[in-house]
């Protein structure tokens, strides 16, 4: 069975997300490329081969890891096996100048996940991966020098689950 193999781009980015997956590091990496599409692709798969299989337990042939690219950021996906699980200790963001992206990005990562790990704009993919689907302007309306207007907007998206930018956008300014 021929493996097809990519070209490998680099980045000039200094530090990687390396994302742990069982056995669905490629599968993940198409996913996450399919929703972002503008300047995402896999860059790069690499595969078990015999040697090492008394430490790691893969098949020869099993995709070791698949490097990828959403919008200029370059991730691993890494098939370790069942060692480690995702936990919210850990999310990407996901900046979002409109609500039309926002429920873009929203709809399509939570689809097939948890809808339990769903609040302030968080939920968990259906790999267990926790993102922060968030309005560009978050930062700029959660801090700043006024704690009223700071205080208003985390009141507004507390009991959110996908955030909603009129909603919080009318909390900063008070009306």
């Amino acid at each position: 069975m021929k493996k097809k193999r990519t070209v490998k781009v680099k980045t000039g980015q200094k530090i990687t997300n390396c994302l742990w997956f069982d056995r669905q590091a490629l599968e993940a990496a198409k996913f996450y490329v399919s929703i972002f599409r503008k300047g995402s692709k896999i860059t790069d798969v690499s595969y078990y081969g015999k040697e090492g299989r008394e430490v790691h337990g893969m098949p020869e042939g099993t995709v070791l890891v698949a490097e990828f690219i959403l919008r200029g950021q370059t991730f691993t996906a890494l098939n370790g096996g069942p060692l480690f699980k995702f936990n919210e200790s850990i999310s990407l963001q996901v900046h979002c100048d409109d609500q039309k992206e926002l429920d873009y990005f929203w709809g399509r990562l939570s689809k097939g996940g948890d809808p339990k790990a769903q609040q302030c704009g968080w939920l968990k993919d259906k790999f267990g991966v926790s993102w922060q689907i968030v309005p560009r302007d978050m930062k700029k309306w959660m801090s700043g020098r006024d704690p009223q207007r700071a205080g208003r907007v985390m009141k507004a998206f507390l009991p959110m689950k996908k955030l909603v930018i009129k909603t919080l956008q009318k909390a900063y300014e008070g009306s």
